[in-house]
């Protein structure tokens, strides 16, 4: 009996560490499986034009043309903090059922549903160069390239970045940058508080921006821009412009020849460099701050805080005032 009852302890000793073991396995087992890369990929057939609209309550959103006619979505999800517990569940909901519905060619990508709460999803879209796109995100940044338009993008608190659009674009960010370049049409931009930079527009530009500076370069046609706190240049004018910064200097260079340059600073000096055989008519006025320029001039007229005068044969016009700042005028 007590050589049975220490093999009997014996065999216990051996075997229970393995069910220990083989306990703390299964219990591993589901952790493992919320731990994956929790993402998820989709392609889509589609034919001819294609319709792609956007909503997204967190995370960037990446879009490019492709040359495959086809639409590939992956998505990366994340889940984030929250009061009422873990979002795990929510996550792998959304792996195992994407928020993407398609009708023909019009596809849209995310919904309004208690799902969505406190999950970030980040978006790599690659569709048709033949696509227009509005895409809209809470909290995250937006990058477009490569496509026929038109495209509508704006972020609530991101970047904005669009290249290569050969239609009219619109772009808006509350709070973040905007870049856009290669634009083929009309561009229409807005922000609330961000740096915005814009290349190689072929279309009118119209933009503005409540706090933050303004740079645009070799527009094609018409620019309006305006700020309300923040310093705007214009590099490459060839074409009318409209100019108004509240408090904020003012940078134009470019030909005014059979152009019309309406430029006006509250508070910042105005500086204008043009081609030396220029043509214009300068109508200049200072409230506080002088007027220089170093190219030949017919004077008009001359008074302590303003000037008229010709240069060339007077194609162009150029009209500049400002409250608080000079103005200086030079040749390249």
């Amino acid at each position: 009996m007590e050589l049975m009852s220490s093999l009997t302890v014996a065999t216990r000793r051996l075997w229970c560490p393995g069910i220990l073991i083989a306990c703390a396995a299964l219990t591993l087992a589901p952790v493992r499986a919320l731990s994956a890369d929790n993402t998820f990929d989709k392609s889509l057939a589609v034919n001819g034009h294609v319709r792609l609209d956007l909503n997204n309550g967190s995370g960037n959103v990446d879009i490019r043309g492709s040359a495959d006619g086809k639409v590939h979505i992956s998505g990366k999800v994340t889940a984030g903090w929250s009061v009422f517990g873990s979002s795990d569940k929510s996550v792998q909901d959304v792996v195992a059922n994407p928020p993407i519905d398609q009708h023909d060619n019009s596809i849209h990508i995310g919904r309004n549903n208690s799902m969505f709460k406190n999950i970030s999803i980040d978006y790599k879209i690659e569709v048709p160069r033949d696509t227009d796109i509005d895409a809209e995100v809470a909290s995250g940044g937006i990058t477009i390239d490569g496509v026929h338009g038109p495209v509508k993008a704006s972020s609530a608190s991101g970047y904005v970045h669009v290249y290569r659009v050969e239609s009219d674009t619109q772009l808006n960010a509350a709070s973040g940058s905007i870049e856009a370049s290669g634009i083929g049409g009309i561009l229409r931009v807005s922000s609330a508080s961000g740096d915005i930079v814009l290349s190689d527009v072929k279309g009118d530009v119209k933009v503005s921006a409540a706090s933050g500076s303004i740079r645009v370069t070799n527009p094609g046609d018409r620019v309006d821009a305006s700020s309300a706190s923040g310093s705007i240049e214009i590099t490459g004018a060839k074409n009318d412009l409209k100019i108004h910064a509240i408090s904020g200097s003012v940078h134009i260079d470019g030909d005014p020849a059979n152009r019309f340059w309406e430029l006006k600073s509250v508070s910042g000096s105005v500086d204008i460099r043009v081609p030396s055989n220029a043509s214009f008519l300068l109508s200049a006025e200072s409230m506080s701050g002088g007027i220089r320029t170093n190219i030949p001039v017919i004077l008009e007229e001359q008074g302590k805080h303003s000037l008229r005068a010709h240069v060339g044969s007077s194609s162009g016009r150029i009209e500049v005032h400002t409250v608080s700042g000079g103005v200086d005028v030079q040749g390249t």
